[in-house]
């Protein structure tokens, strides 16, 4: 007998379609919303029936056959699928992202969005209109991944037999520069931090030597640190969203999770940053709430991750040196840079970054790769020079 239970507007049918091979039930759900006007009385009426035809359907097995909504569905893949397996962060985003794509195609039945259908949602995307701007095409990419994955769950749970995403192709833009600071820029703004507080020091200074993450670094926590080998640790991120405030989330990969070695200075400025910390929490006493973050607001909360680039910008403006809003993430690509104009391998870069694949350091690095190749070749051609045939 099939389950109904009440979520918002809508009611999720639950219903056991037997046993697996394993011996561990097998579900199937579906989403169904009253159209707008019913009466408790309709609306309790047309519930029994749509709770005891899908029951039906589930022990026939003819579930697939059944059409659904897409933005009845989408709901139900973010409730039981992305909620339970994907990031905190990234479940927020398909939430925004669902809302608009739903205004395109959320009435139509997802058994019956055909491609033609999904390449006018990505036009829209890029095209944008009266309420929306134009998307850049990796923004676009990113939406049709969403869409992508709301069917592919959907063929997991025979709502759908096939993906029209994937006869989807969006033409990549042209990749812009990455702006990051010049090595001169870098040492004059390492040089001004040496007159700032310590935590700022810390702060800035993981982000040049170790390439981290903005939520990673929020996400540092001092048993993290092994200051007699001078090794870090990522475990963590720490994350904002609007909905939720601070909250500490997984890595964005499982490669995301790495330790790397860093040099005598940085670890020297973490133990300055730390004795400064257990001073600032004895003068605040009971107030203090011991989070074990490096990173820290008055009390020893977390602090909020979006904090983290006002600092910067304080700190430049104070020194005269540009800004850019991407300048903090700018920090990273120039730990890249250097070290792959270092000669270091791509594997390792790869590996310090934290990327999922090695394919991901080249497609955002290649230029500099290129770069560092062209000068490579040079300096053979300087060390061994040819000499023409006369």
């Amino acid at each position: 007998m099939a389950t109904i239970e009440k979520r918002g507007k809508s009611y999720r049918i639950t219903s056991s379609c037997g046993y697996t091979v394993r011996g561990n039930q097998e579900r199937q759900r579906m989403t169904w919303t009253p159209d707008p006007g019913m009466t408790e009385r309709q609306i309790e009426k047309e519930l029994n029936r749509q709770a005891v035809l899908f029951d039906e359907e589930c022990k026939q097995g003819t579930i697939q056959q059944r059409s659904v909504k897409f933005e009845e569905f989408v709901e139900q893949y973010l409730e039981d699928y992305a909620a339970q397996n994907l990031r905190i962060r990234t479940v927020v985003e398909y939430r925004r992202m669902g809302k608009r794509v739903c205004k395109t195609i959320g009435s139509f039945k997802m058994d019956k969005i055909s491609p033609t259908q999904i390449q006018r949602l990505v036009r829209l995307l890029l095209d944008g209109n009266k309420e929306h701007k134009p998307m850049m095409p990796k923004t676009a990419k990113d939406y049709l991944s969403f869409v992508s994955s709301v069917f592919n769950y959907a063929i997991q749970m025979r709502v759908a037999k096939t993906n029209p995403c994937n006869a989807i192709h969006i033409k990549p833009g042209e990749k812009e520069e990455i702006d990051c600071y010049t090595p001169e820029e870098a040492q004059l703004f390492l040089d001004i931090l040496a007159k700032e507080p310590h935590h700022y020091q810390a702060f800035f200074v993981l982000a040049i030597y170790g390439g981290f993450r903005r939520g990673e670094l929020c996400g540092l926590e001092w048993k993290d640190i092994d200051f007699e080998t001078g090794v870090i640790s990522i475990r963590r991120t720490s994350e904002y969203t609007k909905s939720k405030g601070t909250f500490t989330d997984t890595t964005k990969t499982k490669k995301s999770q790495r330790s790397l070695k860093m040099p005598d200075e940085v670890i020297e400025v973490l133990r300055k940053h730390r004795l400064e910390q257990s001073a600032e929490r004895l003068k605040v006493g009971d107030q203090w709430e011991n989070s074990d973050r490096l990173f820290v607001a008055w009390n020893g909360r977390p602090i909020n991750p979006n904090s983290s680039y006002n600092w910067m910008r304080k700190i430049c403006e104070r020194a005269g040196l540009r800004c850019t809003k991407s300048a903090l993430h700018g920090l990273r690509h120039l730990n890249a840079s250097l070290l792959i104009t270092s000669g270091i391998d791509v594997k390792t870069v790869s590996v310090s970054l934290g990327h999922s694949q090695v394919s991901t350091t080249m497609n955002i690095y290649a230029h500099t790769f290129e770069k560092s190749q062209a000068a490579a070749s040079e300096a053979i051609a300087s060390a061994l020079p040819l000499k023409s045939r006369a």
